[in-house]
C-alpha cells in the first residue's frame, strides 16, 4: 500500500467534446476536433482544454482509490483467495452480476483472509 504519497489528481472533471453542450446530436464523450480552422484544437484563450499527457498521473499513484488500494474484480470465493498475498495493494470488489447468495459467501471468504471489500453492502442488505 503507497500511503506517503498523496494521491493528487491533475483534473477530475471530464473532458467534453467541442460543442456537445449545444447540439442534442453531438454527445459529450472526447474526440478531437479536427478542422482546418477549429478554435479548440489551436488552443485558443477561453477554449475548452484538450487532453494531453500532462494531465496523467503519478506512476506510483495511477489506479489507485482513496484507500491506497487497487480495485480487483473478483466473481467467486477462489478470485477472493488470489488476494491473499496482495491484501494490502489490492481491494476485492464484487462484480456486478454476482448474486446475493455468492456476495455472502465473498465477503464471508474476504473477511476470513483479511481482504478488503470495496462494495459489501450491494445486494446484501436488506430493506428496513
Amino acid at each position: 500500500m503507497v500511503a506517503h504519497i498523496p494521491i493528487i489528481k491533475k483534473r477530475t472533471k471530464k473532458f467534453a467534446r467541442h460543442q456537445s453542450h449545444d447540439y442534442k446530436c453531438v454527445d459529450a464523450s472526447w474526440r478531437k476536433p479536427k478542422g482546418i480552422d477549429n478554435r479548440v484544437r489551436r488552443r485558443f484563450k477561453g477554449q475548452l482544454a484538450m487532453p494531453s499527457i500532462g494531465y496523467g498521473s503519478n506512476r506510483k499513484t495511477k489506479f489507485r482509490m482513496p484507500s491506497g488500494h487497487k480495485a480487483f474484480l473478483v466473481h467467486n470465493t477462489a478470485d477472493v483467495e488470489l488476494l491473499l498475498m496482495h491484501n494490502q495493494t489490492f481491494a476485492a470488489e464484487i462484480g456486478h452480476a454476482v448474486s446475493s447468495r455468492k456476495r455472502v459467501e465473498i465477503i464471508a471468504k474476504a473477511k476470513a483472509l483479511g481482504v478488503k471489500v470495496t462494495n459489501p453492502k450491494g445486494r446484501v442488505t436488506t430493506e428496513a
